[in-house]
């Protein structure tokens, strides 16, 4: 079954679901990973016995750790004990605008009321170290974009999320989360998470028992933004994360909304900055509603995959092949078009050496079809 197969009713049964959880619980697996595991070896099944294989190939020095089934199994009950569904990507379940990402997680963590994950959002998000005028405006928009019908997405986080989040909870709201269900950060936000429930969502991708570090931030923004329709940012320093959840957003085709401040506020840096940039300029929710309801009609590009032949044998880089292609790596991104014309060897072949490089811990990805040496 192909990650990127959306039509409507595909449900994995159990064994697949199990598969899908070991293979992204599994070492050096990303969601991008993931994907091409899929593309190449036609089931994650078959995928998890070629891992050890193919980081060989790419230059391990030892077999990355795979999950196993126990472990998975242990995951799944755990999560069904507190009320999380493991929803797949191909899955009706799966938010739409989610799945068009590049990147989107093959299983989703969902806990509260599913259904507002198919609803339109916009995500609000904006400083932790929020001013009161802040935190008062962002509630403002949230409440009316509320009214307005669409789902508040936002991040859980101290001062404009926990702010956006409060304003919309009696029309729906959603928390992206950066740890698992059983992390909660920051702490003191477990009472309005709680609060979030009845008539909203929390998401997550990791692991019951993931306790978030400072590199999985970035990670739940993209899921933030991939979320929604738009994302509107509520102050932001200059180096702020809400800065990358806007990069994130342009990068995913979404709408980009930022609100001025004064010149003087270094919480307005990031946020004029935005608007010097291109991005929306709101005072209002009028101004939001105003661009993203004409998007709302138009169909969703890259949800129908076409039913075709099963993958064909996967393509087998010579030796030579390889080590020009891994020549041509460094630690500055480059992007794979760049590495297939440059290396002068077909793009299945590229991308077999790039997922072996992957599996061996040796190369990252990045957004826009970049890749680097770690």
């Amino acid at each position: 079954m192909s990650a990127r197969s959306s039509k409507s009713g595909v449900r994995l049964t159990g064994e697949q679901r199990l598969d899908w959880l070991r293979l992204i619980r599994s070492e050096n697996v990303g969601p991008r990973t993931f994907r091409a595991l899929l593309d190449r070896c036609g089931s994650a099944g078959t995928a998890l016995e070629a891992l050890p294989e193919l980081a060989r190939r790419g230059g391990a020095a030892r077999p990355g750790r795979i999950c196993s089934a126990a472990e998975a199994e242990r995951e799944i009950e755990a999560a069904a004990r507190r009320g999380i569904s493991l929803v797949a990507l191909p899955e009706p379940g799966y938010p739409a605008r989610l799945r068009m990402i590049d990147d989107a997680p093959p299983l989703l963590c969902v806990r509260g009321k599913a259904e507002v994950l198919h609803a339109n959002m916009i995500a609000l998000v904006g400083s932790r170290n929020a001013s009161a005028a802040g935190v008062k405006f962002a509630e403002r928009i949230a409440r009316e974009l509320g009214e307005a019908g669409f789902i508040v997405v936002s991040g859980l986080a101290r001062g404009i999320d926990a702010g956006a989040h409060r304003a919309s909870l009696s029309t729906g709201t959603v928390a992206v989360l950066a740890g698992g269900h059983d992390h909660i950060y920051p702490p003191e936000h477990v009472p309005l998470l709680e609060q979030i429930m009845p008539d909203g969502a929390a998401v997550s991708e990791m692991p019951l028992g993931w306790e978030p570090r400072g590199n999985d931030f970035p990670r739940r923004n993209r899921l933030i933004s991939g979320l929604a329709v738009g994302v509107v940012i509520v102050e932001a320093a200059r180096r702020s994360g809400s800065l990358i959840t806007a990069r994130m957003a342009a990068e995913q085709g979404r709408e980009v909304f930022a609100v001025p401040g004064s010149p003087l506020d270094p919480r307005a840096e990031g946020t004029n900055g935005l608007l010097k940039q291109g991005a929306t300029l709101v005072t209002e929710a009028a101004d939001v509603l105003e661009v993203v309801r004409p998007i709302l009609g138009r169909k969703l590009e890259g949800l129908e995959e076409p039913a075709g032949e099963p993958p064909a044998g996967p393509a087998e880089p010579a030796e030579d092949q390889r080590t020009r292609i891994t020549g041509l790596l460094s630690h500055a991104p480059v992007s794979i078009d760049d590495l297939i014309r440059q290396s002068q060897s077909p793009p299945a072949i590229v991308r077999t050496v790039l997922l072996e490089l992957e599996l061996a811990g040796r190369v990252q990805r990045h957004g826009g079809g970049m890749v680097s040496l770690v």
